[in-house]
């Protein structure tokens, strides 16, 4: 392993995956990505081994996954979230509402209830992002239009209450949006900006430090609950790390975490000592 940055220690894990953005933890104890293709690629973590299982023929972003194992993928070429089974069927779950469809659907994350909270990205610098809330079942509504400035990785919180999400433009930064009692959107408040960055992925750890991936440069800080910004990991070379999109805490007790890099073909792990918040892995029926 190298170390970079304040002693993190990060490699290449898997190798020979199609420019990936998407990374995610599975509650079968594997990681899933996607590739530029369509393809949708189980990760054995124990033996570094990487097998495609799927294909929805467009291009798969980020990912969320329900207790079945469900796959519910967001595929920017097919405009829609994509839901696919643990044996690789693939259908559609959403492709937004009737009157606004998705344009770019870029990343999804569940709630304990199953409602699946999708930032539309939209088009770059037009300012037309949105914030979807699928229900259980599929059904769709615009639930935030205020973060429309490229809306890209989202998470939730660590008391469940609101929705961080990394904004790539004007700033580049991550705000939070309380969720209310109601499920609407609630008040939006910027937590952290990064001037002369491109964030993109957003991830918890159980001591509430937050940290962001950054598409550009080759960056992934941590910000933390006093306010403090560091930077866990740096690759001005772009190899090891190579426009970092997605991140997520892996392995049964979530003490690694994994990086999708969709300027190369690999994932990177980071060892930064940490515990990752867990995530939502509902029952949807």
């Amino acid at each position: 392993m190298a170390l970079l940055n304040n002693d993190t220690q990060i490699a290449v894990f898997v190798e020979n995956l199609d420019h990936p953005e998407g990374i995610a933890w599975g509650p079968d104890g594997y990681a899933y990505a996607g590739g530029e293709a369509g393809q949708l690629y189980r990760i054995d973590t124990e033996n570094r081994r990487v097998t495609q299982f799927a294909d929805t023929g467009g291009f798969i972003l980020g990912l969320a996954i329900d207790s079945k194992n469900n796959i519910y993928a967001c595929d920017s070429v097919n405009q829609c979230v994509q839901k696919i089974t643990p044996n690789g069927d693939v259908s559609q779950y959403s492709a937004g509402t009737i009157e606004e469809p998705f344009r770019c659907p870029n990343y999804p994350a569940f709630d304990a209830e199953g409602n699946l909270y999708v930032c539309d990205s939209g088009d770059w610098k037009a300012d037309n992002g949105l914030i979807y809330k699928i229900k259980p079942g599929g059904e769709s509504e615009v639930w935030n239009r205020n973060l429309y400035t490229f809306p890209n990785g989202l998470c939730l919180g660590p008391d469940g209450s609101s929705l961080y999400v990394a904004m790539s433009l004007n700033p580049p930064r991550v705000d939070r949006v309380g969720i209310q009692s109601d499920g609407s959107a609630g008040e939006i408040n910027t937590v952290v900006e990064f001037p002369g960055t491109v964030p993109d992925g957003v991830a918890f750890d159980i001591d509430g430090n937050l940290y962001t991936s950054m598409y550009r440069p080759d960056i992934i800080y941590r910000y933390t609950p006093s306010g403090q910004t560091d930077v866990v990991a740096e690759d001005h070379e772009g190899t090891l790390i190579a426009a970092p999109t997605n991140i997520a805490f892996c392995g049964k007790d979530r003490d690694f975490l994994l990086g999708a890099n969709i300027g190369r073909w690999h994932i990177t792990r980071y060892e930064i000592g940490t515990t990752g918040l867990p995530v939502h892995y509902p029952n949807v029926k």
